[in-house]
């Protein structure tokens, strides 16, 4: 399970990035934030997930949706771009 990939999470409601990060398991980018929804973007492993992902619930965030992006060594794109 130590692979990494991108995972985008998209989450009900406004959400701050400093707020989301003060007492998160992995630090989260916020890629985009509108009234509706916030898109949130991490590189991690699968275990890092699921305890981001229990953190998440445990703050009562509705989680919309959220899909995975292997992250391919050659090239030096972020996973948060």
């Amino acid at each position: 399970m130590g692979d990494l990939a991108c995972y985008k999470i998209v989450v009900r409601d406004l959400v701050s990035e400093t707020d989301l990060n003060r007492l998160s398991p992995i630090q989260v980018v916020v890629a985009q934030v509108d009234p509706a929804a916030t898109r949130l973007s991490v590189q991690t492993d699968q275990s890092g997930l699921i305890g981001l992902m229990r953190h998440l619930h445990a703050l009562g965030f509705v989680i919309l949706a959220m899909s995975r992006q292997e992250i391919d060594d050659t090239r030096s794109v972020s996973c948060h771009s």
